[in-house]
Parts: structure tokens; C-alpha cells; sequence
């Protein structure tokens, strides 16, 4: 069953259990979904990598949206952020421990045989799509850069 599919069926399911944050988020991802499908080049298409790569962006803009809001002192809009974040990241893979994104990366590093920080860019390149919604970009880069200032 695509990803796809799943939301239609979960948006179901929420609307039968009457949990209307959970419904609200999975109408958010529906609609982003919806156009993704549609953007130029797609064809009419939405492949697991793309819905991946939407859910992770929609999982980090809640984040950051919930982080405004507990700086600008506005708690319960935050806990509507976390929670439907709390929905997307469901979808996600599980993201990688720190120790587990460490020797994912070395492994990355001795693949590309980089051994300076000016081979960073050539490891993120392989890092982030490799990585892709297990691991955050800003943690692969701090860890590659600290990896590669070590060797």
C-alpha cells in the first residue's frame, strides 16, 4: 500500500474516532500530497521517496512553527504544532540514535574516501539522501564536520 493510500485510510479512521487533531494533520499531508502530485514534472505521480521527503519538511516547519510560539509565550498554539508533528513523524522511519547516525557516517566518509573538512560537501551529498527523515541536516552536518576535523 503506497503512503498515499495509508493517509486516505487513516483520515478515515480519524473521522470515525472523532480525533480532530489527528484528522487535521492527515488533511495537511493529503494536501501537500495532493500537490505534489501536481507540480510540474511529476506526472501525475507521487513516488514513497517524495511523500517521504514532504513529511520530513512538514515535520520540521510544526517544529519550528511550535518553537515560535512557546517563545512568544503561546503554549496551547505550540502543543497543536507538537502534536501534529507528533501524527506526521508516525509516517516516518525511526530516526537514528546519535551513536547509530555516527557509524552511519563513517561509513558514508570511508565510501567517499573524503578526508579533509573541504571533502564536506561530497559527504552530504551521500549523507542526506542516504539519511533521508532518519537523521536531521543540521545534525549530519555538525557530526561530518566533526568527523572529518578529527581525521
Amino acid at each position: 500500500m503506497s503512503l498515499y493510500s495509508q493517509i486516505d485510510n487513516d483520515i478515515k479512521a480519524a473521522m470515525l474516532a472523532k480525533d480532530k487533531v489527528r484528522l487535521q494533520a492527515l488533511r495537511g499531508i493529503k494536501k501537500e500530497f495532493i500537490e505534489g502530485k501536481t507540480a510540474p514534472g511529476a506526472n501525475g505521480e507521487l513516488s514513497d521517496d517524495a511523500a517521504m521527503k514532504i513529511l520530513v519538511k512538514m515535520a520540521k516547519q510544526r517544529r519550528e512553527s511550535a518553537r515560535i510560539y512557546t517563545e512568544q509565550n503561546r503554549p496551547e498554539l505550540a502543543a497543536t504544532e507538537l502534536a501534529e508533528c507528533d501524527v506526521i513523524e508516525g509516517y516516518l522511519p525511526k530516526a537514528l540514535s546519535e551513536d547509530e547516525l555516527r557509524a552511519e557516517l563513517v561509513k558514508i566518509i570511508a565510501q567517499t574516501g573524503a578526508t579533509t573538512p573541504a571533502d564536506m560537501g561530497k559527504v552530504m551529498g551521500v549523507a542526506t539522501k542516504a539519511l533521508a527523515g532518519r537523521a536531521d541536516g543540521r545534525a549530519i552536518s555538525a557530526l561530518v564536520r566533526e568527523l572529518l576535523a578529527v581525521k
